[in-house]
């Protein structure tokens, strides 16, 4: 048995990072993934011919190095690769009803995209001509 989430979307938020009281470094953002709607498993499409998108939004949890790391380079808007696992929770509110929640904990985080601030950088140009030995 197996608990393995592979997403491919779009940030929604700039990461937020939080600390415990234990010292474990918490990141957390969302993230947008869409998919066709369908009907009669046809995919539906609007009045200029353009595909109808259902857009889902999933909680990304990631802790420690993961977490600055993601921190650190991902901004809203960005496209990531997220693997990892679905974490359920269960808490009682402040009228003392069960609520549940779902979130995925990510394990690896790949960017897929540039931040928007490193788009319009140029890259360095460099001459190695030297560095080759022969």
């Amino acid at each position: 048995m197996q608990n393995i989430v592979i997403l491919a979307g779009n940030i929604g938020q700039k990461p937020e990072t939080r600390t415990t009281q234990g010292g474990t470094n918490i990141t957390n953002f969302s993230l947008a993934t869409s998919r066709p709607r369908l009907s009669e498993g046809r995919v539906l499409r609007d009045e200029n011919g353009y595909r109808v998108m259902d857009t889902e939004w999933h909680r990304i949890t990631c802790f420690n190095g993961l977490g600055k790391t993601v921190a650190e380079h991902c901004e809203k808007g960005m496209k990531v690769l997220v693997h990892g696992r679905i974490h359920y929770t269960k808490w009682i509110d402040s009228m003392g009803n069960d609520r549940y929640g779902c979130e995925i904990i990510a394990e690896k985080v790949d960017f897929l995209s540039r931040p928007k601030s490193a788009e319009n950088e140029n890259p360095e140009l460099v001459d190695r001509d030297d560095e080759i030995p022969f």
